[in-house]
């Protein structure tokens, strides 16, 4: 059984990012670990993590052994509980990323009622707009925005996600209603920047017509709150999530903006590393998320904004 042994020891090295964090958690010092690396190194005869003073980080070898480790682990599981006839019952600890914004406002609160449920299970939520790496960075389950960058990961649809065009009516009523895509160039806009996107270029379409356009503003950001507390107080027009202006434009403080024309969608995803069996506890919360957001899953291209 050192084989397993191994595996398990790999991934939690892996998941605290650092030796000195990997011997808290197992209650040795550094050197024990490190030695400990340092054996099933010379075992396999090969390096499965670069080491700097800053971070460790997974090399291909690496990354192959933690990989295909977690799954060999999960069948295990899987045998045991199969032969011992035992009901797979969530438990220990479970590791999920999401962005700051949805993730503090829609997940987090989710996180709590599923914890009630499942009192063996610990979570940890990590919230960042940072990229994350599920293999590296030893992640149970990320919500994220979008396609999957990665081949070896699976995910399920958990929501659609709608972008709207949206402004104050103060703004609105002193520079005027655009009529056509083309009208945002001679418009204020607020910009959030953001990596996978051309900074200062909005995309649009209505039925078969596509547009796009070159806007321009004064005020830009990485961040979507301070962008959207700009829109709110009049300083132009603002590429939103539906889930985050949904209530401002319920209460009249902002409105649509060319409500005919559809910005490119990022639907939300649950991703997890592609293995023959997920966890009992990843499981339990992939179904419990699935649940919850039901309702927010749609056939079809999304109508005309008209209140959600």
């Amino acid at each position: 059984m050192d084989g397993f042994s191994d595996i398990a020891f790999f991934a939690m090295v892996n998941k605290h990012g650092s030796l000195a964090a990997a011997a808290q958690q197992l209650g040795v010092t550094p050197p024990a670990v490190s030695k400990r690396l340092a054996a099933l190194e010379r075992r396999l005869g090969v390096r499965l993590l670069q080491r700097t003073t800053r971070r460790l980080s997974l090399t291909p070898e690496g990354e192959t052994y933690l990989v295909e480790g977690a799954r060999v682990l999960a069948e295990l599981e899987e045998l045991e509980r199969t032969v011992t006839g035992s009901s797979a019952t969530p438990h220990g600890l479970l590791r999920v990323s999401a962005t700051l914004g949805f993730g503090r406002r829609h997940i987090a609160p989710v996180l709590s009622a599923f914890a009630r449920e499942h009192p063996r299970v610990e979570v940890q939520l990590h919230l960042s707009d940072r990229p994350v790496n599920l293999v590296e960075q030893g992640f149970d389950l990320q919500i994220r925005f979008g396609q999957l960058p990665d081949a070896r990961l699976t995910a399920r649809l958990l929501a659609n996600h709608r972008r709207l065009l949206c402004a104050a009516p103060a703004y609105l009523k002193a520079a005027g209603h655009p009529a056509t895509p083309q009208d945002l160039s001679r418009h204020d806009c607020i910009f959030i920047r953001e990596s996978d996107e051309t900074f200062g270029t909005w995309h649009l379409r209505n039925g078969a017509r596509q547009e796009t356009v070159k806007v321009r503003g004064r005020l830009s950001t990485n961040d979507g709150e301070s962008a959207l507390g700009w829109a709110r107080e009049g300083h132009g027009i603002l590429v939103r999530s539906e889930w985050d202006v949904a209530p401002l434009l319920r209460s009249g403080e902002l409105r649509v903006v060319l409500p005919d024309w559809e910005l490119p969608n990022a639907d939300i995803y649950l991703v997890f590393p592609t293995r023959s069996h997920l966890s009992a506890k990843t499981r339990a919360l992939v179904d419990f998320l699935l649940d919850r957001f039901a309702r927010h899953r749609r056939r079809g291209a999304p109508a005309p904004y008209h209140g959600w």
